[in-house]
């Protein structure tokens, strides 16, 4: 996977290349999802091509790590163009600079650099880029393979061997990707939170260093989290772990105690209210997306953690029909 090329020339044009990204990342458990990955950049008769899929899933839950471990599988040079709402159409294919000579000196971007050589391109939460800088790859997503540089005046194509995906986190913080975008990004492969069994090995992967006792903690309040369907990911696991061991490590005379160093941790990185579970997962279903739930009859007459109010009763149903 070595890749010393610098620059290359196009149409006349000369274009200095961008390096690859160097991040060594393992993908730990959900074997599936990393299949279906690479079953989309299989391409299987002369006629076939392959597909750029697109990675959703809540924020942390690692769909940058997964298409970055699918790169490394494939042994191709692995860019990654990280997607804002002010990415321009230049910023995502050539970029004019001033040299030091006085000249104009064209940049290619991480996206075309994986294009001209015949890498993997991972498109980071693209849906926070507007349609503009999405209009400008409409032809590298389709049969037509290649991209337009306004800027420099050329039309780059895309080597067989170049593969793409994006990644989506699914928050209100983003734009609406157009249709005919959505209709070239597929399939969708929906990344959801890992079982026990990978949360541990995930948690372990990233910090060897962590005590048996950290990791279990961790991993019992991540997986009542994700029953309770609160958007606490492994990444937030990882970081109550790493700031915990810190504290404890801190002072060797007065060392700070497991519990306390891992509840402060909580506390400090997902705030107070996660604390307690169960009643902030109440209360974000009854917000339905406001500031305030909705007063029904039953807050008249009852308060919010009577265990006779009506959404009580609710919940208690709902529970029972897991079972």
């Amino acid at each position: 996977m070595e890749f010393v090329k610098k620059q290359v020339e196009i149409g006349g044009v000369t274009l200095h290349l961008s390096d690859p990204d160097a991040t060594e990342q393992s993908w730990v458990g959900q074997d599936e999802i990393l299949r279906q990955v690479l079953a989309c950049w299989l391409v299987v008769d002369p006629r076939d091509r392959a597909l750029s899929p697109r990675l959703t899933g809540l924020p942390g839950i690692g769909k940058t790590t997964l298409a970055t471990a699918a790169a490394r599988l494939r042994k191709q040079p692995l860019f990654i163009t990280q997607c804002t709402a002010d990415t321009r159409p230049e910023d995502l294919i050539v970029t004019p600079v001033l040299a030091e000579n006085g000249k104009i000196a064209y940049h290619a971007s991480p996206l075309v650099t994986a294009m001209i050589i015949g890498g993997v391109c991972v498109l980071d939460e693209g849906n926070r880029m507007n349609e503009k800088s999405w209009a400008s790859l409409a032809p590298l997503l389709d049969h037509r393979r290649y991209v337009e540089s306004v800027v420099a005046g050329i039309t780059i194509p895309a080597h067989a061997d170049f593969r793409i995906c994006v990644t989506m986190n699914e928050d209100e913080s983003t734009y609406e990707v157009p249709d005919y975008i959505l209709s070239r990004l597929q399939p969708t492969l929906s990344l959801g939170f890992p079982g026990r069994d990978d949360e541990m090995a995930i948690l372990k992967y990233h910090l060897p260093f962590a005590t048996t006792e950290l990791l279990a903690l961790t991993v019992e309040f991540l997986q009542e989290a994700h029953k309770l369907k609160l958007d606490f990911s492994p990444r937030d696991g990882i970081n109550i772990l790493r700031f915990a061991i810190k504290r404890m490590a801190q002072d060797s005379a007065h060392p700070m105690g497991r519990d306390a160093a891992w509840r402060e941790a909580l506390y400090c990185v997902l705030g107070e209210e996660a604390g307690d579970l169960e009643n902030l997962a109440r209360r974000r279903r009854r917000a339905l997306g406001g500031q305030h739930a909705p007063l029904g009859l039953g807050d008249l007459f009852f308060d919010p953690d009577d265990p006779l109010h009506p959404d009580a009763q609710d919940e208690k149903e709902d529970e029972d029909n897991e079972y």
